[in-house]
């Protein structure tokens, strides 16, 4: 059969999506980008917040539209959606023919060939010998090396549907990740709820920093980067900033959601510290990792934000400086602890302080990029603009794929830019967000481009916050 998969919300969805295909393509089946042309359709959902659930519930309609005007018989929904309104899917979607919820990952080909899908008798968590189908451009990849969450923070339901907090095997990731080099990914994004708690369920003391060094010693007979993401500020070790000091396949780049600063609000989210302990551990991030970039994400209206908490929280962010910034409106989830906290906040005032929290980052970031102009650093090319056809487009080590800025050049110094290759560049122009550079150097000669085959799926896109402005 002809198979179409739609992955919204966060990379980790998208990982679940490709070992989705991984079991499909395995069985047979063929993927396909072109919804009119599939027999079955599969939405895997987001419903982290309620305009992730909106998407979700219009995708799955939208998509349904297919099963009277083009080839599809079976309309799958799988995901975080599935985990909280199973019954509700069931009651009010009736176009919707299965149901895959996180845990039932490896039941995607019952679903698709209409067999029973069975009830999920353990927390699922992929492997390297898992099938996937990437979808990602060639040059980079996404790899989960945890699932689940064991944080209390009041706003966030990703554990009641995730589960608790499991890291995959060592040698699993490592292997994996040798595979991925091999067939040309230049860039390696390590994922999960919370990545540096990875190991310390398996026994495993800086289990993230013991981790990110084998990756960096994989052999390649190209330059390569490996970043993490969703750092949790109380799990940032100095042996991590160390380990990614002191290997140049590390970018030098740490997201850490810190959510608030003003201690008030982080101790009604359940998370501790305050903006004091925060700037002290920027502090060490920087004296240690010359060169970093730090990103982070703030929710603005949160139950019981006052005025004066805001206010804090503006405070904070023209303190910190931070390279990039996302900001999250409060979402009133039913199933979250925080939905049962007093002090609600309006909707009208939330839009208004996110409105102004990402005004004052604007200026941060383009004063940060303008101290770029000059400076000559690593690009790794994508491909031509997005914006403009007179353009190509890559990133710097510093910039994360999907939700950060990009950097547009303008010049190829003669030699025609290839995909997934690593160039020379130098800076010539800041933006609030995007940089512009022209290449000073020559083609890598030993880069032949990635080998690996590209599935492209109906569509993708994530839910969260980005740095480029909301």
């Amino acid at each position: 059969m002809k198979i179409g998969f739609i992955s919204l919300g966060c990379p980790k969805n998208l990982v679940d999506t490709e070992v989705m295909m991984g079991q499909l393509t395995a069985r047979g089946h063929e993927l396909t980008p072109r919804p009119e042309q599939a027999e079955v359709i599969v939405v895997n959902t987001c419903s982290f917040i309620d305009p992730a659930k909106q998407e979700s519930v219009d995708t799955i309609l939208e998509m349904a539209e297919f099963k009277k005007t083009g080839q599809a018989k079976r309309l799958v929904v799988a995901g975080c959606l599935v985990e909280r309104y199973r019954g509700d899917i069931r009651k009010d979607l009736p176009e919707v023919d299965a149901l895959v919820g996180t845990n039932q990952v490896e039941q995607i080909v019952a679903a698709c060939e209409g067999d029973t899908v069975k009830a999920a008798s353990s927390p699922y968590l992929y492997h390297d010998l898992t099938p996937r189908v990437l979808s990602t451009p060639r040059h980079f990849a996404y790899m989960k090396i945890a699932e689940g969450c064991d944080h209390p923070c009041t706003f966030c339901v990703i554990p009641q549907y995730r589960g608790a907090f499991r890291s995959r095997r060592f040698e699993s990731v490592i292997s994996e990740a040798t595979r991925l080099f091999e067939q040309g990914v230049r860039e390696i994004n390590l994922i999960g709820q919370d990545t540096t708690c990875y190991g310390e369920d398996l026994g495993i003391k800086d289990g993230l920093a013991a981790l990110l060094a084998r990756l960096a010693k994989i052999e390649t007979p190209f330059p390569k980067w490996v970043r993490f993401l969703y750092a949790y500020p109380n799990r940032v070790t100095q042996q991590l900033l160390d380990t990614i000091a002191g290997h140049d396949a590390l970018v030098k780049y740490i997201d850490m959601p810190l959510q608030h600063s003003s201690r008030d609000v982080l101790k009604r989210m359940k998370r501790g510290s305050n903006g004091d302990q925060f700037l002290k551990l920027l502090e060490r991030i920087r004296r240690t990792i010359p060169g970093v970039a730090i990103r982070s994400s703030f929710i603005v209206g949160f139950p019981g934000e006052t005025e004066q908490d805001f206010d804090e929280l503006c405070g904070f962010v023209k303190a910190a400086q931070f390279d990039r910034l996302g900001v999250f409106s409060y979402s009133d989830e039913d199933s979250s602890a925080s939905f049962h906290l007093d002090g609600k906040v309006g909707a009208r005032t939330i839009n208004t302080r996110k409105r102004r929290l990402m005004a004052i980052q604007r200026k941060i970031s383009k004063t940060n990029n303008k101290r770029l102009i000059g400076r000559q650093v690593d690009v790794l090319v994508e491909g031509p603009s997005e914006e403009t056809d007179l353009l190509w487009q890559g990133r710097l080590a510093t910039q994360a794929p999907d939700i950060d800025g990009v950097c547009l050049i303008n010049d190829d110094n003669g030699h025609p830019l290839r995909p997934g290759e690593i160039r020379r560049a130098e800076i010539t122009e800041a933006h609030d967000y995007d940089l512009v550079a022209g290449i000073i150097d020559e083609p890598e000669m030993s880069y032949r481009g990635p080998n690996r085959p590209l599935f492209p799926i109906l569509s993708s896109h994530s839910s969260l916050p980005i740095s480029r402005g909301q």
